[in-house]
C-alpha cells in the first residue's frame, strides 16, 4: 500500500492524505479526473503520474507539469521513488510525501494470550491482570488502541489510547489521542489552531509541557498523539475540594512562571494566550504544574489575529487581538484569585476610576503583599505590569 500526504510547505504539517492499495498508476493534478486533485494554480491539469515498476517491486514518478516537479528539491522529468520521498508540484507549489506501507499479517507470538478469558479483573481495570492486554478497545487508529473517551467538544474528541506496538518513544505507552472533528476540518481557523498545537508541542521540550509523540491524518481526520499527564487540573481541584492554601497556590504560580519564561524565551517568543486554571494540571507524581492546550499559542510579532482567551483571565490588549508576553502574566492574577477564593475572578472585577480593576482587599487569604502583586500584574497597560515571568516569579517568591 502507498500513501500520499499533503504537507504544509513551511512546517511540514499533514493537511490531507490519500491511500492506495491496488492501483498501479496514481494520477495527480488539478483536473477532477485525477486520483489526487489539487486545486492550485501552479499545478497543471494532469501534473504527474506515479507508476508501479513493471517488476512490481518499486515505484517511479513521471512529470507532465508545465511548471515542473521537484523530487526532494531536485527538478525531475522521470525518476524512481523511495519511501518518504517529497514531491513538490512546481516551485512553491503543493508538497506531497510519498510513503510505502508494508501490509503484513501479524502473527501471535504468544498464542496463550488469545485464550485468556480476562476473568478476575476489577471493573475499573484497563488491562488484564493475567495477560496484560487491554480489556476493552473501542477502536484502533493506526498503532493506537482507543480505550476510553476522555472528552468531547466542538473542536474534536480526546481519547485515552494505548500504543502497544511501542512506536512511541520506543516502548508501549498510555497516551492522549486528540481527534479533530471532520466538520471542523472544513473551518480554516479550526485547522490552524489544531495544527498549531501539534507544531508547537513538537518544537518544545520542558517537563512542564506535555511531550509530543505523533501527528497524522487517517481517514480524512487529523490526530495528535501526546503525553498523558497523570493528575488534576486546578479548576477541577478547586471545584472539588475548595480554595487552595496560599503557600501552595503561590508555589504553583511560580512554577507556571517558569514554564512561561521558557515559552517567552523562544525565538521568536511564544505567547500561550490561554493561561487559566483549567489549563494548569498538577502532575500527581511530583506535585508540579504542567501547562496544557497549546492550540492558541501565537508567535510574537505576527499579524494581530482573532481574540482568544478565557473571559476573566484575558488581558485588555489580548481582547483586542494584540497579545504580548505580558498578556500571559496578566492571567496569573485572576488565576490566583480563583485558587484562593474558589470564586469566579469576575466577582472581584470592578470599575475604578476610568478602568476596570481587580479588588481583593476584603479577601482574608490574600495578604497586602500578594494583593499588590495581583494589582500590578493586572494593570490595564502592559508597560505597568511585571515585564518578565522571572520578575513576577521573584516577587511571588518573597510572599512565601
Amino acid at each position: 500500500m502507498v500513501s500520499l500526504t499533503l504537507l504544509e510547505p513551511q512546517k511540514q504539517i499533514p493537511l490531507d492524505q490519500w491511500c492506495f492499495e491496488n492501483e498501479s498508476v496514481i494520477r495527480v493534478g488539478r483536473s477532477a479526473d485525477n486520483h489526487v486533485v489539487l486545486t492550485d494554480n501552479l499545478v497543471s491539469r494532469h501534473h504527474l503520474e506515479i507508476r508501479r515498476n513493471s517488476s512490481g517491486d518499486g515505484w517511479q514518478v513521471i512529470s507532465y507539469g508545465t511548471n515542473g516537479t521537484f523530487l526532494n528539491g531536485v527538478l525531475i522529468h522521470q525518476s524512481s521513488l523511495s519511501d518518504n520521498s517529497l514531491l513538490e508540484l512546481a516551485k512553491g507549489g503543493p508538497m506531497l510525501q510519498f510513503q510505502i506501507e508494508q501490509v503484513t499479517v501479524k502473527q501471535n507470538i504468544h498464542p496463550q494470550l488469545s485464550k485468556c478469558t480476562h476473568q478476575g479483573n476489577a471493573p475499573e481495570n484497563l488491562f488484564c491482570i493475567h495477560c496484560g492486554q487491554p480489556l476493552s478497545v473501542q477502536q484502533t487508529i493506526r498503532n493506537y488502541q482507543v480505550l476510553r473517551t476522555l472528552g468531547q467538544g466542538g473542536m474534536g474528541t480526546t481519547y485515552l489510547a494505548w500504543n502497544g506496538a511501542g512506536t512511541v518513544a520506543g516502548k508501549p505507552h498510555l497516551l492522549v489521542l486528540k481527534q479533530m472533528n471532520a466538520d471542523m476540518a472544513k473551518v480554516a481557523k479550526a485547522r490552524e489552531l489544531f495544527e498549531r498545537e501539534a507544531y508547537t508541542l513538537k518544537s518544545l521540550h520542558h517537563p512542564g509541557i506535555p511531550e509530543y509523540y505523533d501527528f497524522f491524518v487517517e481517514g480524512g481526520k487529523k490526530y495528535l498523539a501526546m503525553e498523558l499527564v497523570h493528575g488534576q487540573d486546578l479548576e477541577k481541584m478547586v471545584l472539588l475540594t475548595g480554595p487552595i492554601l496560599p503557600n501552595q497556590a503561590i508555589a504553583w504560580m511560580i512554577q507556571t512562571c517558569d514554564i512561561l519564561d521558557y515559552l517567552h524565551s523562544q525565538d521568536p517568543p511564544l505567547i500561550h494566550r490561554d493561561i487559566k486554571p483549567a489549563n494548569l494540571m498538577v502532575r500527581s507524581s511530583n506535585n508540579r504544574i504542567v501547562v496544557l492546550d497549546f492550540g492558541a499559542v501565537k508567535e510574537i510579532g505576527t499579524t494581530p489575529g482573532t481574540r482568544i482567551g478565557a473571559e476573566g483571565y484575558c488581558a485588555p490588549e489580548q481582547e483586542r487581538g494584540q497579545p504580548l508576553t505580558q498578556s500571559d502574566l496578566y492571567a496569573i492574577g485572576p488565576t490566583l484569585i480563583f485558587l484562593l477564593t474558589g470564586e469566579n475572578p469576575f466577582k472581584f472585577y470592578h470599575l475604578r476610576g476610568r478602568s476596570f480593576r481587580f479588588n481583593v482587599e476584603k479577601v482574608p487569604t490574600i495578604t497586602p503583599q500578594l494583593r499588590k502583586i495581583i494589582e500590578r500584574v493586572t494593570e490595564p497597560l502592559p508597560r505597568d505590569r511585571y515585564q518578565t515571568a522571572k520578575e513576577l516569579a521573584e516577587a511571588l517568591g518573597k510572599c512565601l
